[in-house]
């Protein structure tokens, strides 16, 4: 089995920052994408931003200048820089992670930001 643990979520006032972790452990083999999504109330869920074991990434547009997503291949660990936050940042962050064609969720951590 293996098991994502968040961290780093929390309340800011708007234009702080936050970062948030998230540490794969168990039965890891090799993961190849990882990446976090975010889910608002009464929306759906949606990508924040992704990215290979290479280094290669993706961001939403809407974080993109924003936000700056990192791993750390040794450590099975990503992380998700967020600056400048913004109200409508708020939502609850899910990391995920690709190993073996499968999909790997946390249990999600709360990012709230007020104005």
């Amino acid at each position: 089995q293996v098991q994502l643990e968040e961290s780093g979520g929390g309340l800011v006032q708007a234009g702080g920052s936050l970062r948030l972790s998230c540490a794969a452990s168990g039965s890891i083999f090799k993961i190849n994408a990882m990446g976090w999504y975010r889910q608002a109330p009464g929306k759906q869920r949606e990508l924040v931003a992704g990215i290979t074991r290479g280094g290669s990434t993706n961001t939403a547009d809407s974080v993109k200048g924003r936000f700056t997503i990192s791993r750390d291949n040794a450590k099975n660990t990503v992380y998700l820089q967020m600056d400048s936050l913004k109200p409508e940042d708020t939502a609850v962050y899910y990391c995920y992670a690709d190993m073996s064609s499968r999909d790997y969720w946390g249990q999600g951590t709360q990012v709230t930001v007020s104005s």
